[in-house]
């Protein structure tokens, strides 16, 4: 760790025993300056930079806790630990509307980039032309949503961009989740080639080549920290390094000395590092955070947490509290497993069929695992929408699990759907579309076996998956585990469609993880359960489902909300997994601005500050 520095003529020297010691008589001060090493989860390390990301990157790794940094979205969410829209450090005004509520006019603030250039409507309008015509590439589209919902969009003076829609949606989640996937894009990237100027910014038939040039420059890793590209940022990061481990990367961050909004940095610099494995990561921190290559914020895996938490919100005893202060990150998500109901075997048969998911839900003990592998740290999944932080979003039937660990009432389901359950695994004996039939596609003589692939490196999961795997045995389902790396996992058990060159084999996958709502809040599930949906990683269609979604989407009244939550927790589009904090965030006991955590899952080191002491 890089010491701070601080203006006091003589600069303190602290530690955290110290600061214990002398907390009565002394007065913590900011300092500037010093390092702070931030270590990533296990298996997920920053990976892709261009701020136009796919389905299979799409997550926290690269977006919240990387991209964002450097090149800001539209608008910021979530601050104070609050999810509200943080207009102070967004890039644009709030929304202006029309009187038929169709048409939003927004106003860009004059930020500048780090060559100099502002910050403007063009930008904006480079991002929506990029994202027209290779929609289908970014991982926050959904058929038949943002930019399909639109009429037309246009540049009506040098910083205001005016979108008009097809009908009047709620503009609340137009706001949370429509405008939050825009992120405005420098004049400097408006390129095909190194030295081939384009101009899609305001020629849209361009497009599609300079997402082609950028997508090559993002791929080319190795110059990730040479890059003319990616060296334009607006954030108050800017890349100073990127070292390529694997398939891991580490980023060590510097200030960008150009950028014009609030909170400019205290730290010198801010390096994420990739672990190996949850034992990996909780010997970075037994280190300390004053060790050569010490970590200031990890994670405590929940396997060593000694004593339980009474409220996962506030936490429970800190078994590295010499050193570190132990802060939930609590974000507001849900956590799950995809089955893959586009797979082509008779598998994919079996998935869509209620009465197995059903079946299969209630072989999951989530309360078991609460309490003995989370140490109370954990909380129900009981369908779309998160129980923590409790909102009046939540369906009131949310607060009862639909589909609680029961494997007599498994063992039950199935057979009463044509499966013998005298064995495991289970075997068709009535095959059929009737009453007391398996259902379509499923010949007799099938059996209930299914490979169930999930992220290495976490003890946690290993334990829940083994519990999972046996406990779904006794009624009749054979699992077969097998560990892969995450960062594989997530490429290869996604989203397909069965053919030559995508067999779309796998079954069940557990990445660890599930869906953060964020930075968008409105949780109104067109990402993640409409029909072809690129991050509906499972392929999950529901004409019904469908409908329900959209009504969501043009209405503010919560009832039709909790429609749509009843109904999709009935369905179990996926399995519903035990929630828990993201992280049990671990923090050098003299870094104070981590807390309160963003609920979104947004970082801002920009904020993160030593302190010493004076008397």
């Amino acid at each position: 760790m890089t010491p701070p520095t601080t203006t006091l003529t003589t600069p303190p020297t602290t530690t955290a025993a110290t600061t214990a010691a002398t907390a009565t008589t002394a007065t913590a001060v900011p300092l500037r300056g010093g390092s702070v090493t931030w270590a990533c989860t296990s298996g997920f390390s920053p990976v892709f930079i261009f701020p136009f990301t796919p389905g299979e990157y799409y997550g926290v790794a690269n977006l919240h806790e990387f991209q964002t940094l450097m090149y800001r979205p539209l608008y910021w969410y979530g601050t104070g630990g609050k999810p509200t829209v943080d207009y102070e450090r967004s890039l644009a005004e709030p929304p202006v509307w029309s009187e038929d509520g169709r048409t939003a006019t927004i106003t860009v603030k004059p930020y500048k980039w780090s060559n100099g250039e502002t910050v403007n409507a063009d930008d904006v309008m480079l991002w929506m032309h990029l994202l027209e015509a290779e929609k289908d590439s970014f991982g926050g589209y959904t058929p038949g949503f943002f930019p399909d919902n639109l009429t037309g969009y246009e540049k009506v003076a040098e910083d205001k961009v005016s979108f008009t829609f097809d009908r009047a949606y709620s503009h609340n989640w137009v706001l949370m989740n429509q405008f939050s996937t825009i992120t405005p894009l420098p004049r400097a990237w408006d390129r095909t080639g190194d030295d081939r100027p384009a101009d899609a910014t305001h020629d849209p038939s361009q497009a599609s080549a300079v997402y082609a040039y950028l997508r090559a420059c993002n791929d080319a890793r190795d110059t990730w920290d040479t890059s003319p590209v990616w060296s334009v940022v607006n954030g108050p990061w800017k890349l100073d390094r990127y070292t390529i481990d694997g398939t891991s990367g580490e980023a060590v961050l510097v200030p960008n000395e150009s950028y014009s909004g609030p909170n400019k940095p205290h730290l010198d610099t801010f390096r994420l590092v990739p672990t190996a494995s949850d034992t990996d990561q909780y010997e970075m921190l037994r280190r300390g955070p004053d060790a050569v290559d010490g970590v200031q914020i990890g994670f405590l895996p929940f396997d060593e947490v000694t004593e339980p938490a009474e409220d996962p919100q506030l936490g429970g005893p800190n078994p590295l509290g010499e050193h570190y202060d132990l802060v939930p990150q609590l974000t507001y998500k849900i956590h799950y497993f995809p089955i893959n109901f586009n797979n082509p075997t008779v598998s994919g048969k079996i998935f869509k069929q209620l009465y197995f998911r059903q079946a299969l839900q209630s072989s999951l003990d989530s309360r078991g695992a609460i309490r003995d592998v989370y140490k109370g740290y954990g909380y129900p999944t009981t369908g779309p929408i998160p129980a923590l932080p409790d909102s009046p979003l939540l369906s009131p039937a949310a607060h009862q699990d639909p589909y609680p660990f029961d494997v007599d009432r498994a063992r039950r389901l199935l057979s009463e759907n044509g499966w013998d359950t005298s064995t495991t695994p289970a075997v068709c004996v009535r095959e059929g579309t009737g009453p007391g039939e398996a259902g379509e596609g499923i010949p007799a003589g099938t059996p209930l076996t299914f490979s169930m692939r999930y992220a290495a490196g976490h003890e946690t999961l290993t334990e829940v998956m083994r519990k999972f795997a046996a406990d779904a045995a006794e009624a009749g389902i054979e699992i077969v585990l097998s560990e892969v790396e995450a960062s594989v996992l997530v490429l290869e058990d996604t989203t397909c469609t069965p053919g030559p060159d995508s067999p779309c084999l796998w079954e069940f996958s557990d990445w660890n993880g599930g869906w953060g709502y964020g930075p968008g809040f409105y949780p109104t599930g067109e990402a993640l359960y409409s029909t072809g949906s690129s991050v509906n990683f499972g392929s999950y269609s529901d004409p019904k489902a469908d409908e329900l979604i959209a009504r969501t989407v043009v209405s503010d009244d919560l009832e039709d909300l909790y429609a749509y939550q009843d109904y999709i927790a009935q369905q179990v589009p996926v399995i519903w997994m035990p929630n828990f904090p993201f992280r049990l965030l671990e923090v050098a006991a003299n870094l104070r601005g981590v807390a309160p955590v963003n609920p979104f899952g947004l970082i801002n080191p920009e904020d993160w500050h030593y302190v010493g002491e004076v008397a």
